[in-house]
C-alpha cells in the first residue's frame, strides 16, 4: 500500500508543471481588464449599438477621464458628446441639440469601456465567468474567441440586472458589452478596430451646433435637483 501512495503522489506532482501558473479567477480578471483600461490615455474605435431591432453603427473618441464622442453614422450626423461637465445630444431629424449640465455629485463614467466605467462595474457587479477562463466563440458560428464574463448586480438600485463583457484575450480589450436593464430591454455594444493611445486632442470634444437647430437645456434635470 505504501508503494502504491508513493507511485500515485509521484504521478500527481508530475503532473503538476515547475512553474506552474496563477488560477485566475473571474474576479482577478476583471481587475486586470480594468488595469489595461488604467494606461490608456485615449482611443478610437468604431462602434455599433444595438437596441431591440435597431442598429446604431458609429466612430467612437475617448479622452481620460471623462472626454467622450460618438458620431453616427447611421442616423447620419447624430452625435453624442461628453466632455466631463456636459452632455450633448445632437438629434439631426429634428433638428434639436439636448444639452445637460452635469455636477461633479452626478457626474457619470464617460462610458462602460474606461477606467472609471471599469471601476464601477468592479464596485457594484459580482463578476463570474460564463463557461471558464478559456476563450470562446464570440458568436455561435463566430471564428473569433473572447473571454466572457457575467457581471450580476450587487444591490437592485443598479440600472442593468446582468453585463456579459466580451474581451479579446490577447489585448484584453472590451470587445462586445451586453446588458438587460431592469426593464427587460436588450442592449449591446461592439467595439471594432481599436487604435489605443492615438494623441487625441481636447479639441475633438467641442461641437458647435447648427445655428438653425433647436436647444433644449438641461433635459434630464434641473442643475438644482
Amino acid at each position: 500500500m505504501k508503494l502504491l501512495h508513493l507511485v500515485l503522489i509521484s504521478l500527481v506532482l508530475t503532473a503538476i508543471p515547475a512553474d506552474s501558473q496563477e488560477i485566475i479567477t473571474a474576479e482577478r480578471y476583471l481587475e486586470m481588464v480594468s488595469e489595461r483600461y488604467g494606461v490608456i490615455r485615449d482611443y478610437e474605435a468604431q462602434v455599433s449599438i444595438r437596441s431591440g431591432n435597431s442598429e446604431m453603427p458609429g466612430n467612437l473618441s475617448y479622452l481620460a477621464p471623462s472626454f467622450l464622442r460618438i458620431d453616427f453614422t447611421r442616423p447620419a450626423e447624430q452625435l453624442i458628446l461628453f466632455n466631463g461637465d456636459q452632455l450633448i445630444v445632437y438629434l439631426p431629424e429634428q433638428r434639436a441639440v439636448l444639452n445637460q449640465h452635469i455636477t461633479p455629485s452626478r457626474r457619470p463614467a464617460a462610458g462602460l469601456a474606461t477606467a472609471q466605467g471599469l471601476s464601477l462595474l468592479r464596485r457594484n457587479y459580482v463578476p463570474s465567468f460564463v463557461t471558464g477562463p478559456d476563450p470562446i466563440p464570440l458568436d455561435p458560428d463566430s471564428p473569433e474567441r473572447v473571454v466572457k464574463l457575467r457581471l450580476t448586480r450587487r444591490n437592485i438600485s443598479e440600472g442593468f440586472r446582468e453585463i456579459i463583457l466580451s474581451v479579446n484575450p490577447d489585448t484584453r480589450l472590451i470587445r462586445r458589452i451586453e446588458g438587460r436593464t431592469i426593464a427587460d430591454v436588450f442592449v449591446s455594444f461592439d467595439f471594432f478596430n481599436i487604435r489605443t493611445n492615438v494623441g487625441i486632442p481636447e479639441l475633438r470634444f467641442l461641437y458647435d451646433a447648427s445655428g438653425s437647430a433647436f436647444n433644449f437645456n438641461n433635459f434630464l434635470f434641473r442643475d438644482s435637483e
